[in-house]
């Protein structure tokens, strides 16, 4: 099926409305991408502390660094070596790590566009 000229024409329109390039009032508020604003509100960041052998690691020391005010939260592994973090800002990333004896696990990223409400991860020492 061929398209017009005219109908390629709207079909540009349309495509420039939805990327906000057209100012089009309340229309273009309703047309936005899913991405916009979908980030909003907290999340929870939970996972394991794990040694070498991925056994759990007890009273292990986890950060969670908000890389916007540069703020620091911390947790102590429990005996199955878990961690949690409640109403962590979905719109701010964070680097997220643990320390336990001198060794020091990878740093993970909690990103701003990430989308999930509940992020979950090991974390390994080295």
């Amino acid at each position: 099926m061929k398209m017009s000229r005219a109908g390629w024409l709207v079909a540009i329109a349309c495509g420039f409305l939805a990327l906000g390039a057209i100012p089009g009032g309340s229309r273009s508020a309703l047309i936005a991408p899913a991405a916009w604003g979908q980030n909003i509100g907290n999340r929870t960041v939970s996972g394991a502390v794990l040694d070498a052998n991925s056994r759990p690691v007890v009273g292990a020391t986890v950060f969670l660094k908000n890389e916007k005010t540069k703020a620091i939260r911390s947790y102590s592994s429990t005996a199955m070596g878990h961690f949690h973090f409640a109403q962590v800002d979905m719109s701010v990333d964070f680097d997220l790590w643990a320390e336990n004896n001198g060794r020091k696990s990878a740093v993970k990223t909690v990103s701003s566009w990430d989308d999930r409400k509940e992020f979950v991860v090991d974390l390994k020492l080295k």
